[in-house]
């Protein structure tokens, strides 16, 4: 089986549809596969459902797919730094999931795993636990939480063997794994791919088995969301 597609909207050929749960990786504008989120701007796939630690920025990230209005809801942690995510949330324009960052972060794997929900302290009497089970375990609440999964899920590497192993680089790991065990159909942005067989099977962080398409994207833009540095003295 070829996993490897020649470009990033050729990897989302009959894969991305209107209606769809689309679990996308990354944290802040770290580690997200830009190539793709470009490539499911442009086949206009809309009514969007979108897993995802943030919304990106303006102009950039899952910010385009905003700016299109292609996206009905998010289910994030955090969702600063988005001007039109406001906009459109105030105005009444786009649902909202809050979940808490360990608790996605959970939710996915445990998606990922066959497993559909599971028990948590985070959220207890608070808006989070609202319509949710409450159970107690030796004299604590718990809230249960339901677990993600994904239509299809977009990720980004920074190496692949042909076979789909994937190897991520520092903290552009992030949520990328949970994100890629979640999804039904998994597409993975790599800056280098390798013949199979090459990568340390001990520095493999992902297992092929959940990625069903490569693409290739050498040079991504790696945008900083605010870059802070020191006066010169």
């Amino acid at each position: 089986m070829n996993k490897v597609y020649a470009s990033a909207a050729e990897a989302l050929a009959g894969v991305v549809r209107d209606g769809q749960t689309i679990a996308v990786g990354g944290f802040g504008l770290c580690g997200i596969p830009e190539a793709l989120i470009g490539a499911l701007r442009d086949s206009g796939a809309k009514q969007l459902t979108c897993i995802s630690n943030n919304a990106g920025v303006d102009g950039f990230g899952l910010g385009l797919l905003l700016a299109t209005r292609q996206i009905k809801k998010m289910i994030s942690s955090y969702v600063g730094e988005n001007k039109e995510f406001e906009r459109q949330y105030l105005a009444g324009e786009l649902e909202l999931e809050f979940t808490p960052q360990g608790t996605l972060a959970e939710k996915l794997r445990a998606g990922g795993s066959g497993i559909p929900a599971f028990f948590t302290k985070t959220g207890v009497g608070t808006i989070v636990a609202e319509g949710k089970e409450i159970r107690e375990f030796d004299g604590e609440k718990y809230v249960m939480e339901r677990s993600l999964t994904a239509d299809v899920a977009l990720v980004k590497a920074w190496k692949a063997d042909k076979a789909g192993n994937l190897v991520f680089r520092r903290t552009a790991r992030n949520f990328n794994p949970m994100c890629a065990m979640a999804g039904k159909v998994t597409v993975a942005e790599v800056e280098q791919i390798v013949e199979t067989g090459e990568l340390d099977p001990d520095e493999i962080h992902l297992a092929g088995i959940f990625v069903q398409r490569l693409v290739l994207n050498a040079n991504p833009e790696k945008r900083i969301e605010q870059r802070t540095v020191r006066a010169a003295s």
